[in-house]
């Protein structure tokens, strides 16, 4: 069996293929664009990865319709918001028709149902524990957004995944870092790593004071969000 996985509209798009559980090629869309941080439909990348053969099985990692209820209440409730969450909603639409657009660049599953839209932060422990060695093990998935949650861990045993529990929007680690990324100095998106890196090199000078900007409350990663701009004016991840 052969999976095509797709991480597409958001930035590093890129494309990734498992031939019987094991991954066998993946590739970032920048590498061929020569546009870092590309943030289109991976097209290139898909091709490259599938090397001339066509998939089982296509998936991306979003899913529309994931906690549709909790984004158009929040929407519903905060009209100044209706036109910054206009081009969310656009950008949901080009999703959905992402495999129309597969389709007509010659790339598609051999049965036109296999294709599936995979809630974004399971799909990040679904390419962590099904293509690693373990029978059961522990999974977490943390980032900015995806699917209006930042982290979610769960327990992966065989071919099943079992949510144990998620934090929704607005509380996010990766925004943490991007704050954090921002405030020292790096004012464009994709340099939160380079914090994650250098603050093992650090002493915990300032943990009273970070404290007051994130917390950890009843199993939930909390922020202080008088801190913070993105549940109001957005993230731009340029």
């Amino acid at each position: 069996m052969t999976i095509l996985g797709l991480n597409a509209f958001h930035g590093d798009s890129s494309a990734a293929v498992l031939l019987e559980g094991q991954l066998v090629n993946a590739l970032e869309e920048e590498r061929l664009t020569r546009i870092k941080h590309w943030a289109g439909l991976p097209v290139l990348a898909a091709r490259a990865c599938l090397n001339g053969n066509q998939p089982d099985h296509i998936a991306i990692s979003r899913d529309p319709k994931a906690h549709l209820a909790d984004k158009i209440l929040r929407a519903g409730l905060r009209p100044r918001l209706w036109a910054r969450l206009a081009s969310r909603a656009t950008n949901s639409v080009r999703i959905a028709q992402v495999a129309d657009v597969l389709r007509a660049e010659g790339i598609s599953p051999k049965d036109p149902a296999n294709f599936h839209f995979v809630e974004h932060h399971r799909a990040h422990l679904a390419s962590a524990f099904f293509a690693s060695p373990f029978e059961e093990a522990a999974i977490v998935s943390i980032d900015g957004f995806g699917d209006f949650s930042s982290v979610m861990w769960g327990i992966g045993k065989g071919n099943q995944i079992q949510v144990r529990g998620s934090v929704l929007f607005p509380h996010s680690l990766g925004i943490f870092y991007t704050a954090f990324t921002q405030f020292l100095g790096f004012r464009k998106y994709g340099d939160e790593y380079k914090m994650m890196g250098l603050s093992a090199y650090g002493e915990p000078r300032f943990a009273d004071r970070v404290r007051q900007v994130v917390r950890t409350e009843q199993g939930q990663c909390r922020l202080n969000l008088d801190y913070f701009t993105h549940h109001s004016q957005g993230v731009e991840m340029t």
